[in-house]
């Protein structure tokens, strides 16, 4: 994945218009958090497109731009910010080092979104917040309906449900996430565009249960035919993209301790506080 990354740096803004604008109203949340940040890392920071709205919110803070592509930092020259280029899964911070980690659309990139969150639990600082986006199990639907159609292969990645996510963070020692789903839908009267515009952004299928051998010109075409007969009324396709918004504290909450068997421990003393389920 990195490696396919660093090969479209070059044009990754150009195609990215999905990105970027679920980044605007990732970073839209930050106004509703109150804190006042010391440092600030980015996750995926990619061509260092948010460096200035960070920024603008948080003009005190030192910002971390995090990549593990350096094609993909060094497109983001000039930005005012540390660039560092490493991988996610195993950061190269001191524990309790940073504030806020801020994560636009990198979790489906990568093969081990739990090593993520293991790491970035480990460097935040409490209280300190993570602030990510996502993609949901329904995203790309209508590509995985016309691929089913052509055989059993794994064509489409297979996007994490928002449910499995808050899991994890609870997991990782998180505290109190917050997870929303928002549908929305890209328009295509050109289906050559929808695939130069994934190909331009390096959004191929990576999963580790995908199929390793090439698709036939045979399957690539009569997939392109289920994908025709889908057209709307006005003759376009209708892409859907399942967009999870998530956050999560580092530090204590009045919920009790989580142990390491993922079980969450009260004192005696607050019984009588806790809600009975129905």
């Amino acid at each position: 994945m990195r490696i396919a990354q660093g090969k479209v740096a070059a044009g990754y803004d150009k195609a990215d218009f999905f990105c970027a604008e679920v980044r605007t109203r990732l970073l839209e949340r930050l106004g509703l958090i109150s804190l006042s940040p010391q440092t600030v890392l980015e996750l995926g920071a990619g061509t260092g497109s948010a460096a200035a709205e960070i920024k603008r919110i948080y003009p005190e803070a030192a910002l971390i731009q995090l990549d593990w592509s350096l094609p993909m930092l060094n497109s983001a020259a000039g930005i005012t910010g540390s660039l560092v280029c490493a991988d996610g899964h195993r950061l190269p911070l001191a524990d309790n080092s940073v504030d806020i980690v801020l994560s636009n659309m990198m979790l489906p990139f990568c093969t081990d979104p739990e090593r993520i969150f293991i790491e970035t639990r480990r460097v935040l600082r409490a209280p300190g917040m993570f602030l990510f986006s996502t993609l949901g199990p329904d995203s790309l639907k209508e590509l995985r309906r016309a691929w089913a159609n052509v055989d059993d292969r794994m064509h489409v990645h297979a996007f994490t449900d928002m449910h499995n996510i808050g899991d994890t963070l609870v997991k990782t020692g998180f505290r109190e996430p917050v997870m929303d789903v928002e549908m929305v839908t890209v328009t295509y009267t050109d289906i050559a565009k929808l695939v130069a515009d994934l190909r331009d952004i390096a959004a191929t299928n990576f999963s580790q249960q995908r199929s390793r051998g090439l698709t036939t010109p045979a399957s690539w075409r009569r997939m392109l035919q289920e994908l025709e007969a889908s057209r709307d009324s006005d003759g376009r396709w209708n892409i859907s993209l399942e967009v999870i918004y998530g956050q999560a504290w580092a530090g204590k909450s009045g919920a009790g301790a989580l142990m390491e068997d993922g079980e969450a421990r009260f004192p005696l003393s607050r019984l009588s506080s806790l809600s009975r389920p129905d």
